[in-house]
C-alpha cells in the first residue's frame, strides 16, 4: 500500500524538508512541481527565477489545461514503487482535483509565519533572486498568480503541519501523519 502526501504551503513554509525528510527517514521518494519548470528552464536557457518558473507553468496551463502539471506528476506517482511518496509544490485547487484521483492520496498543508519563512528564504537561496529579495518583495511575490490559491488548499487539507518550531517538532507531525495514513 503507497502513501502519497501532497505538501502545499506558502513560499519557504518546509515542504521540501518535510520532503527530504521523507526521503530519509522513511526511504520515501519525492516528486516536485518545479523540476520539470526548472527542466524547461534549463533547456531554454532561462534563469530559474521564481517568475520565469511562473511563466513557464502559465503557458502550460493556459495553452493545454489547467491541470497538466499534475496529470504528469500522477504519472510519476503511479509509476514509483516507493511506499511512501511526496508531491512537493500542490499550488492549486485545480492540482488536488486531479491527484485525489490517486487512492492514497492526503493533502499536508504546512503552515509557518511570514517572518520565519522569508528568514528561510534569503538563507536558501533556491531561486537565483531569492537571496536579495527584500521583505516587502518577499510580501509582493503571494500576490502573483501562482500563490493565490495556497492558502485555500489549507480549507481541503487532510492535514495541517505548525512548522513554525524546530526540525524536531516538524518531524513529530509527519511521522504521525504517516502512521494515520497506513
Amino acid at each position: 500500500m503507497k502513501i502519497v502526501l501532497g505538501l502545499a504551503g506558502e513560499i519557504a513554509s518546509g515542504k521540501g524538508t518535510v520532503a527530504r525528510y521523507i526521503i530519509e527517514k522513511h526511504q520515501g521518494n519525492s516528486h516536485r512541481f518545479s523540476t520539470m519548470l526548472r527542466d524547461i528552464a534549463k533547456r531554454m536557457h532561462l534563469e530559474e527565477s521564481r517568475e520565469n518558473l511562473q511563466k513557464i507553468s502559465t503557458i502550460f496551463r493556459q495553452n493545454f489545461h489547467d491541470d497538466i502539471l499534475s496529470e504528469v506528476i500522477a504519472g510519476d506517482v503511479k509509476e514509483d514503487g516507493h511506499k511512501i511518496i511526496s508531491i512537493d509544490g500542490v499550488r492549486r485547487l485545480a492540482d488536488i482535483a486531479y491527484l485525489t484521483k490517486l487512492p492514497e492520496f492526503k493533502l499536508v498543508y504546512i503552515d509557518a509565519d511570514m517572518d520565519k519563512r522569508y528568514e528561510r528564504i534569503i538563507k536558501r537561496g533556491e531561486n537565483s533572486d531569492d537571496t536579495q529579495k527584500t521583505f516587502e518583495e518577499f510580501k509582493r511575490d503571494h500576490e502573483k498568480e501562482a500563490e493565490l490559491q495556497i492558502r485555500e488548499l489549507k480549507n481541503q487539507a487532510d492535514f495541517v503541519v505548525d512548522n513554525n518550531g524546530n526540525f524536531e517538532s516538524l518531524y513529530g507531525q509527519i511521522d504521525q501523519i504517516i502512521e494515520k495514513a497506513k
